[in-house]
């Protein structure tokens, strides 16, 4: 199939997928919210780190973004439009929690109110992620993810939110990709907080891991009748070659990014038997921590884009293992130069799939970003939606092949704010202009629409 124009052998419609699919799309808050210091909002610590010099492409920042606060009704309303049964979308800790802890801002939990009850007033079931990378820079200023008094800050910021909102969402989950945003935020700097080194990644691992858990039991405690998972990045992973010295290097990055979080929660320890500088995370062990790591999810969220090549490098520290960028290779890459790869979801499946207690899987992200430009009014984008096609297929193959996986939610909704790549890649389905914040839905948006136009 051909990630250039939609697969004429793309034939599946939604329904193919079985009643009990949950189809949606995701996003974020930091991404698409703005309104970054309105109705008492604190700062986090992506409004600080886009404020430090040579962080962000061209200097750009989330301040406004899509404006989503402002917006809401009008997104939400763009959503039914487009035929979307479940919205997973992500509470800004600060909006709610302007300094991590304490006083609660009346403002923010009106907003976060108002959006769910507008979703279920449009029949849209809201799905929250508790933590998707923006934490409060009062806590980083205090250590964020190295200090362990985070356990008790996130512990009473999750029993805030279930007890909140608890009453009318039913599907929640803890942390979005921990391995990006420790490895990135605390080992490379290449995001906020802007950290690097083992000193300030290990302990944030730990920590993090086991807010994995401490977020899951408060929500199963005080919402009975929620699903409750937690979403990990993963990426196939092949060796570039068959010499020995390049398995070894592949073997350690699929440590490093599919099995270290996972592997705690369901009670087999930290995977440092092919990683050894994971054992220096004992060290921030304490008594009871193994037993406090491990928590039954009713799901977990994966969330794949593409694989990754890795070879041997004598110049990495600790891994020894670098990837091979696809731009290298002779491969069909997106904007940001990753690998269209369809096969990889379904491989990630297959092996989320082989842990043996892992009651259902579902991709809580999957999108492509390539160049989009308005023409006659109109965007459209046939790479993307023959990536989204051909990785849907896949995701197919998963499940007729007895995988349990159970749903697809696409990232993302609107172009947004990317991250330290700023606005430059469009994710989105829904273009935007962000000079007007005018919304256009793009030729893949429209697929979606009619694809999913016959769900239950």
């Amino acid at each position: 199939m051909s990630a250039r124009a939609p697969s004429k052998q793309f034939n599946l419609t939604s329904t193919d997928f079985g009643t009990g699919f949950s189809w949606g799309i995701s996003t974020a808050a930091y991404q698409n919210e703005g309104a970054h210091n309105i109705d008492g909002k604190g700062p986090s610590i992506w409004d600080t780190f886009t404020q430090k010099k040579g962080t962000i492409y061209k200097a750009q920042n989330g301040q406004t973004a899509c404006d989503f606060f402002h917006r809401y009704k009008a997104d939400i309303l763009l959503l039914k439009e487009m035929n979307i049964p479940n919205f997973r979308f992500s509470l800004a800790w600060s909006r709610l929690l302007p300094k991590g802890y304490g006083h609660i801002s009346p403002q923010g939990v009106d907003f976060y109110n108002r959006v769910i009850d507008f979703c279920l007033e449009c029949g849209i079931r809201p799905w929250i992620t508790l933590y998707h990378w923006d934490l409060p820079q009062a806590l980083e200023d205090r250590g964020g993810w190295m200090n362990r008094d985070i356990l008790g800050w996130f512990e009473d910021y999750v029993k805030l939110c279930a007890s909140l909102f608890g009453d009318r969402v039913t599907h929640w989950m803890v942390l979005n990709e921990p391995m990006v945003f420790t490895g990135a935020g605390y080992f490379l700097g290449v995001h906020a907080p802007g950290k690097k080194g083992l000193k300030s990644f290990l302990p944030a691992v730990h920590h993090a891991t086991l807010c994995q858990a401490i977020g899951g039991k408060v929500v199963r405690g005080l919402v009975p009748n929620a699903e409750v998972g937690t979403t990990f990045s993963c990426s196939q992973i092949n060796a570039f070659s068959e010499k020995s010295k390049d398995i070894r290097a592949a073997q350690k990055a699929d440590v490093l990014l599919n099995r270290l979080f996972i592997e705690p929660a369901l009670g087999l320890g930290y995977p440092s038997e092919n990683l050894p500088i994971l054992k220096r995370l004992d060290s921030f062990k304490k008594e009871g921590d193994d037993q406090k790591l491990l928590f039954d999810f009713d799901f977990i969220g994966i969330q794949n884009y593409t694989r990754e090549v890795v070879k041997h490098s004598y110049t990495v520290p600790y891994l020894h293992a670098k990837i091979v960028p696809a731009t290298d290779r002779p491969v069909k890459t997106t904007l940001m130069d990753w690998e269209v790869h369809p096969p990889s979801v379904y491989n990630m499946i297959a092996k989320f799939n082989a842990y043996s207690n892992i009651p259902k899987i579902i991709v809580t992200e999957n999108g492509a970003a390539f160049s989009d430009n308005i023409r006659n009014g109109a965007v459209h984008d046939p790479e993307r939606l023959g990536y989204l096609q051909q990785y849907l297929y896949q995701v197919h193959k998963a499940q007729q092949d007895g995988y349990k996986v159970s749903g697809y939610f696409a990232w993302t909704f609107t172009d947004n704010f990317e991250w330290a790549e700023g606005y430059f890649p469009r994710f989105g389905l829904v273009y935007t202009d962000f000079p007007s914040q005018r919304r256009i839905i793009k030729s893949s948006g429209k697929w979606y629409r009619d694809f999913l136009g016959n769900v239950p």
